[in-house]
């Protein structure tokens, strides 16, 4: 499942520091419940990683050495990375959760890698051994509201994830 096109295009004139503050919330979130989240990446650590939804007009930028993530548009990215990953954003969360089979979504072309191969592989390794589950992660973000929240926001994924990804394992 694409991210809606009429939900994307409002992002092209929201204000970065708007769309990167609320994704650092949810950055530093993950990074509570999963504080070792970016130790299994050893030597890799120090990259810089970029996770290009392919339907959204932004780039996230993940640096795990401080650790810290930024947002930028896709029009404007001139940034040096050592890795990147492209796709869905559907897909990519599904990545980042570890839903998902990398290497099939790899060969049948719905992923696409560039740059340091071995990096990104560390990465996806750290991340299917952090055990991410976004609902159950960000619903405390909601205070009284996170059972409600995270029911929602299982359906979404179920809605989002249906017939896309491949179980993993």
């Amino acid at each position: 499942m694409e991210f809606p096109r009429l939900l994307a295009i409002p992002l092209n004139y929201m204000p970065l520091a708007a769309i990167e503050r609320a994704t650092g919330m949810l950055f530093q979130r993950v990074l509570k419940e999963h504080p070792d989240l970016f130790e299994r990446l050893g030597e890799h650590k120090a990259k810089r990683f970029a996770f290009l939804p392919g339907d959204l007009p932004l780039a996230f930028i993940v640096e795990p050495a401080r650790p810290a993530i930024c947002v930028i548009r896709k029009s404007a990215m001139q940034s040096a990375v050592d890795a990147s990953v492209e796709g869905p954003l559907f897909i990519l969360l599904a990545l980042l959760e570890g839903r998902c089979d990398a290497d099939a979504l790899f060969f049948s072309r719905d992923l696409s890698i560039t740059g340091d191969m071995e990096a990104m592989l560390a990465m996806r390794n750290a991340l299917d051994d952090a055990d991410i589950d976004l609902p159950r992660d960000l619903s405390a973000l909601a205070g009284p509201l996170a059972p409600v929240f995270g029911k929602l926001a299982e359906g979404i994924r179920r809605r989002a994830l249906a017939d896309e990804v491949s179980a993993w394992n």
